[in-house]
């Protein structure tokens, strides 16, 4: 793709060394309730195994980054072969306020969509991205006027995604899920920390039943170093493992809490809020101040266990899509 100039002056083309610094800066100045380090922009985007740089759109307004949008394709499956040939995603845009109100942010788009269209993606995610998202979707609150623009270049709503915290300074406990956790030991249930040996049946349980994306943050985490208490599985009478919940999988964060899931065939039985506040009392004890994450559906059964546990939703994301090309 040949470079293209706006009307800013700026010029858009793929990203090249030395653009790194300059456009975690152009990010803090642009998105100031969601800044970003040069590590986690390595991690995230650079060292990313999907990474093209010809993906990543840059915009120049002479020697300064002003601006840039990335567009991704699988290079590699998230799980076994399948390459998702007709999606693209564009995790994150921004453009320097300074740069702003000259149609810089519509040419960064539509340039990155263009790329994806020219690796023939006809469906494109606004910013849902696995493995590496930087946020689940738009915070339309935050930033209105890029809800407005996705929306004018054809971006509709699929779904929204809440994100919640909780402060732990203070917590206890709770008698009802003590109660609980009392009587599913009695009938031969188990809680616990995880062995080396049950890792086989959680990384399974978690990409079969759940999300591949889920599996491969269990193993990453933990095969870097992520000690095995972060985690605690639950088992039934028969030694099926039935449900984990986890604190620390993500970026090593450890006030970060998830993955968790529990077994359909297990759900409305109490697993949940029990598997919930083992992890939210071992955080306490490992001083956190407080718990979060960033998706889950705000009225689904999830958002409900939350809620019940202390958990307030912090804010709203609408996962986004475009689909058929341009």
């Amino acid at each position: 793709m040949t470079d293209r100039t706006t009307r800013s002056g700026a010029v858009i083309r793929g990203f090249r060394v030395g653009d790194g610094p300059q456009v975690v800066e152009a990010w803090r100045l642009s998105a100031p309730a969601d800044p970003i380090t040069a590590d986690r922009f390595r991690s995230l985007v650079l060292l990313d195994a999907n990474f093209d740089p010809a993906g990543l759109r840059i915009a120049v307004d002479g020697r300064r980054v002003v601006g840039a949008a990335y567009a991704v394709r699988r290079l590699t499956p998230l799980t076994g072969t399948d390459l998702e040939p007709q999606q693209g995603w564009i995790p994150f845009f921004f453009v320097d306020p300074a740069a702003r109100g000259r149609g810089l942010g519509r040419r960064l788009l539509t340039d990155a969509l263009d790329w994806l269209h020219g690796h023939g993606r006809t469906r494109v995610d606004f910013s849902s991205y696995t493995p590496h998202y930087v946020l689940p979707g738009l915070d339309a609150e935050a930033y209105p006027e890029a809800a407005g623009l996705l929306e004018s270049l054809g971006f509709r709503t699929l779904y929204e995604a809440a994100a919640m915290d909780r402060g732990l300074v203070g917590y206890r406990f709770p008698a009802d899920a003590a109660r609980r956790l009392a009587e599913l030991t009695a009938h031969g249930h188990r809680f616990g920390t995880p062995s080396d040996d049950d890792l086989v049946d959680l990384v399974a349980l978690a990409g079969q039943h759940f999300s591949p994306d889920w599996a491969r943050a269990i193993r990453e985490c933990l095969a870097a170093g992520t000690p095995l208490d972060r985690l605690v599985v639950a088992r039934d009478p028969t030694g099926r493992l039935v449900g984990w919940a986890m604190h620390g999988a993500y970026e090593s964060v450890d006030e970060r809490f998830g993955p968790f899931g529990v077994l359909e065939d297990r759900r409305g039985t109490g697993y949940g809020k029990v598997l919930l506040h083992l992890v939210l009392e071992r955080m306490r004890a490992r001083g956190a101040h407080s718990a979060w994450f960033l998706w889950t559906g705000e009225r689904s059964p999830a958002g409900h266990l939350y809620r019940d546990a202390g958990f307030r939703t912090t804010r709203l994301f609408r996962v986004l899509r475009r689909e058929a090309a341009r």
